[in-house]
């Protein structure tokens, strides 16, 4: 008698055949790595969600704590240079006092503007970029306080001020959301109405 030996049979071509499952290489299922990683995606996802919410609500925390700082006497390093730069744009008709006091009002103001958002954003958006221009414009309205002497590079104070231009950045796209999603929804209807007369 001759015996036969059963040679395994391969699925025909396109059949589904059962796959084992992917893992990531190097991690086997339920390896602390992998769950770290779950992990770390949730909170990416976390973030991403409420990237805009954080960026103005960490801003308008800055905004607060400096505005409050300018309440007290003596208590914000930025007082003084401040008030020189308000005292040249005001040509000193407005008392240093009444200049801190505003100062201090507005910033606390554009604080809780952005981090209260809602119908508030956008005033105080449009209130921190004059404000920004009023900073911004200290590098030429006290160059010797700005600038090293036969040097281009800041001085401390120099620093403090050009260090905004993050500031900026994070409040432009806290603006182009702002701004464009209502653009988007105020175009929205103009389609719509195109769309059905058509």
């Amino acid at each position: 008698m001759r015996s036969h030996t059963a040679e395994p049979s391969l699925p025909p071509p396109g059949s589904s055949a059962s796959e084992p499952p992917h893992h990531e290489p190097g991690f086997a299922p339920g390896h602390p790595a992998t769950a770290g990683a779950r992990a770390l995606q949730r909170l990416a996802d976390h973030v991403n969600t409420h990237a805009l919410v954080l960026l103005r609500a960490t801003v308008g925390i800055v905004f607060l704590g400096f505005g409050i700082l300018k309440l007290f006497p003596s208590a914000s390093p930025a007082e003084q240079l401040a008030v020189d730069a308000a005292t040249k744009m005001t040509l000193g008709l407005v008392p240093e006092t009444v200049l801190l006091i505003s100062l201090a009002a507005l910033e606390t103001a554009i604080g809780i503007g952005l981090i209260a958002g809602g119908r508030l954003l956008r005033p105080t958006l449009v209130a921190f970029f004059l404000h920004m221009g009023g900073v911004f414009s200290t590098l030429l309205l006290l160059p010797d306080a700005m600038w090293q002497p036969h040097s281009p590079a800041p001085t401390m104070e120099g620093q403090y001020v050009v260090k905004n231009v993050v500031l900026v950045a994070v409040c432009l796209v806290v603006a182009a959301d702002s701004w464009g999603s209502g653009s988007r929804s105020s175009r929205r209807p103009d389609r719509t109405d195109r769309a059905a007369s058509g």
